[in-house]
């Protein structure tokens, strides 16, 4: 018996518009069917023949259906009226806005996103923490050895009180000379104070700790610094201030930067607020290193209370222009924290005698303090 083929229903010539793609004149031709395929036809001009799986679903136009045509951008078909059930059945569907929200329902798709929106946060904030582990240390000593330079000559050199400032620090448990570095990555000589009239201080990466001259100046008493520089200390082992670093500038910044804006960069950390749990950790650290080297805690509290008082304006000193608690928020709990870390049967003494208090608060004398600072004050 011999073999036919059978070809599916022919569908009778269709008026249609077209544009070819090439030039801007519009045809209205016949689309002559020939199965899976079709041709144009206008007089004496007849079309390539196109493949209906070739075709791409478009907007309406005049409430008709029309298509494009794969990898040839321009080409454009449409109809003057409803194709015919048999046509209809070769082109391809229109496209549903939507997708698989219409598939799956307005609710449970917005859970899902939601979700999905939920674990991309998560990971952006788990980023810089992440990221800073994977940063070599002598990255981020380049940077910090850049920022301190940015300081000038505001750096306090009075013999005296630097001796005071390294017999903190060595009460703190810093020891070792310039260059040495003990398990937390901190060097003693890395520590210093600047003649700027600030009641602030500030961690800058590689372990640099600065304090300023204004907190000094109001600080009550040694073990008060001790505290403070305690507190930063803990920003340095937990390398708190390259993280914020990278959260707060980029990735691009910390090591594509360093020979940018040192000084813009600088200024902004001096704005850059720590995350809620760096600071609770920072806050351990300064405890947990008060109480092992017999330094009160509660000098520390009164310090918080205080500042927390203190409201910016006139008072005559240069010391409320930028408090403390700017880049290191302070609350009535965490100066509670510290008073409650005081342990009244411990052997507690003073972290500096007075003479070397005395010193330490004069470690600016014969430095001139800039009063057009960098950081605009």
């Amino acid at each position: 018996m011999p073999l036919t083929l059978v070809r599916s229903e022919m569908i009778e010539p269709i008026r249609v518009w077209h544009y070819d793609g090439q030039i801007a004149v519009r045809r209205e031709p016949q689309l002559i069917d020939d199965g899976a395929m079709f041709r144009l036809v206008e007089g004496d001009w007849t079309s390539d023949s196109v493949a209906y799986a070739d075709l791409v679903p478009r907007d309406p136009i005049g409430g008709q259906p029309s298509y494009g045509l794969k990898k040839l951008p321009g080409w454009k078909i449409g109809f003057f009226s409803p194709p015919p059930a048999g046509l209809l059945d070769r082109l391809p569907k229109p496209r549903t806005y939507g997708g698989l929200i219409d598939r799956f329902g307005l609710w449970p798709a917005a859970a899902v996103c939601g979700v999905l929106a939920a674990s991309a946060l998560f990971v952006v904030a788990q980023t810089p923490s992440l990221v800073a582990k994977l940063v070599p240390p002598a990255v981020e000593r380049q940077l910090g050895d850049a920022m301190v330079g940015d300081f000038g000559n505001r750096a306090c050199t009075n013999e005296p009180g630097r001796a005071a400032l390294a017999m903190l620090t060595d009460r703190l448990g810093v020891r070792g000379q310039q260059g040495v570095r003990d398990r937390r990555g901190i060097d003693a000589s890395d520590i210093i104070v600047v003649n700027i009239p600030i009641n602030n201080a500030v961690t800058l990466p590689g372990g640099r700790i600065i304090l300023f001259n204004g907190l000094v100046q109001d600080a009550k008493s040694p073990d008060e610094i001790a505290g403070v520089l305690g507190h930063e200390l803990g920003h340095v082992a937990h390398r708190d201030v390259l993280e914020s670093l990278l959260r707060q500038l980029g990735l691009s910044v910390v090591l594509g930067g360093l020979d940018g804006n040192i000084g813009g960069y600088t200024n902004m950390l001096l704005s850059t607020a720590y995350s809620r749990s760096a600071e609770s950790r920072a806050d351990e650290f300064a405890i947990e290193t008060l109480n092992q080297h017999r330094i009160s805690p509660a000098p520390t509290a009164g310090f918080f209370r205080r500042l927390e008082g203190e409201k910016p304006g006139p008072k005559g000193s240069a010391a409320t222009l930028l408090a403390y608690v700017s880049s290191h928020p302070v609350s009535s709990q965490r100066a509670e924290r510290f008073a409650q870390a005081a342990k009244q049967q411990k052997d507690y003494r003073p972290a500096l005698d007075p003479g070397q208090w005395a010193a330490l608060r004069s470690i600016c004398k014969g430095s001139k303090a800039d009063p057009r600072s960098m950081f605009g004050f």
